[in-house]
């Protein structure tokens, strides 16, 4: 399936967050999801379509159920994009760090 939605819009979410770590665990099927949250299955259900369009998880047939199951290498590009981030602003910290502190030793 092609990628319809952005990994960064599915985690912006706080119940699809939630769903990731709950079927992380082990694979669920929709109702034992929705058990886990006080929205209606419908919500649920819409939460469930917009992390399986961007890749994050897949629905597997299991005889008659349907199974969720995480698939984290959507989330490649957000750790890769996370990294780049700290690496910036520890690089921008640091120089400030050296800054603050010169400016410490000449003032003594």
């Amino acid at each position: 399936m092609e990628r319809r939605r952005d990994v960064y819009q599915a985690l912006a979410d706080q119940i699809r967050r939630d769903i990731i770590h709950l079927v992380a665990g082990k694979p669920m099927t929709p109702n034992a999801i929705a058990g886990h949250f006080d929205v209606s299955r419908q919500a649920v259900s819409n939460h469930l379509q917009v992390l399986t369009e961007c890749g994050l998880i897949v629905a597997v047939q299991k005889g008659r159920e349907r199974y969720y199951e995480v698939r984290l290498d959507a989330l490649v590009e957000v750790v890769s994009w996370i990294e780049q981030q700290r690496q910036t602003w520890t690089a921008r910290f640091d120089k400030m760090d050296k800054l603050l502190k010169s400016g410490t030793e000449e003032q003594s």
